[in-house]
């Protein structure tokens, strides 16, 4: 069950733009967002020399979201360092203590808890050139950076980054969320989720092994791409896929023209348009 959370964002150039500082109801932890032209304004932020882990986020060439995890004993020292040493982030998210509470082991442990959410969620190609090491702690010390990481993901997906969200979205949220189906022609059999960022199609979905004449090129394209990049693979998903529109989606999976509110039906088989106007 989640509860409800308050944050306060402090800009601290009164730019939005800019730095700034983040820090959650009830928690010993604090963020601060740092563009990159911003890192060298940082010498007036006494405590971000100190131990913390963060987040260098940035884009590869083909507009791939990209993203490396990092600790540091010294967290103002070491994105100095990568200002000259990475190029491809354009800002990051740093977390620390404000009671000073983290040490060594404490951040190697969040630094290899972190990449390991990060690869299993699959949504950002991660820079770090081997899986961190995860430390040794006490079993309390686990049971406290498990709940630090808990409100780090909260706070990064706060401050626009979904880099450890899942895709899917129906065990963990409200009863009315419900799995939908499509199974047609041509080998389609496809199974969707609505979620708060758009429609999930979700892995092992076939897709129609052929178009229809009157499909258009945009859609014949989309299906070549999204083939082209192994995400479809012998007509299938290997991996949870978001699209725009169920709609979209339903053009995708069936190879024809569709209207995903009457296409995408319940296991009992109510159509999306009766669900959503709850009838």
């Amino acid at each position: 069950m989640a509860f409800a959370k308050t944050i306060k964002i402090f800009l601290i150039d009164g730019d939005p733009n800019g730095r700034m500082s983040c820090e959650l109801s009830n928690w010993t932890g604090k963020a601060y967002k740092i563009p990159r032209i911003k890192i060298k304004d940082c010498s007036d932020r006494s405590d971000l020399n100190t131990t913390g882990v963060y987040l260098l986020f940035g884009k590869n060439e083909e507009g791939k979201d990209l993203v490396y995890i990092g600790e540091a004993e010294n967290v103002l020292v070491r994105l100095n360092q990568h200002l000259s040493s990475k190029d491809f982030w354009k800002e990051t998210i740093v977390f620390i203590s404000k009671d000073e509470n983290l040490n060594k082991a404490h951040i190697k442990y969040l630094e290899n808890r972190l990449h390991d959410i990060a690869t299993r969620t699959n949504r950002y190609a991660i820079e770090n050139g081997c899986t961190p090491t995860l430390s040794s702690i006490s079993e309390s010390d686990r049971a406290e950076m498990e709940e630090f990481i808990e409100n780090i993901k909260l706070m990064v997906n706060t401050l626009g980054h979904k880099v450890f969200e899942d895709k899917r979205e129906l065990s963990t949220s409200r009863k009315d969320k419900e799995l939908l189906y499509i199974k047609s022609s041509r080998g389609c059999d496809a199974i969707a989720e609505q979620t708060s960022e758009g429609f999930l199609v979700l892995k092992g979905s076939k897709i129609a092994d052929s178009v229809t004449p009157s499909i258009s090129n945009s859609i014949k394209e989309y299906r070549l791409e999204l083939i082209n990049k192994n995400l479809i693979i012998d007509y299938e998903f290997k991996e949870d896929y978001i699209f725009s529109s169920p709609s979209y989606a339903a053009t995708i999976v069936m190879g024809r023209s569709a209207n995903g509110l009457t296409e995408w039906k319940t296991i009992d088989g109510r159509i999306l348009k009766s669900l959503e106007s709850n009838q």
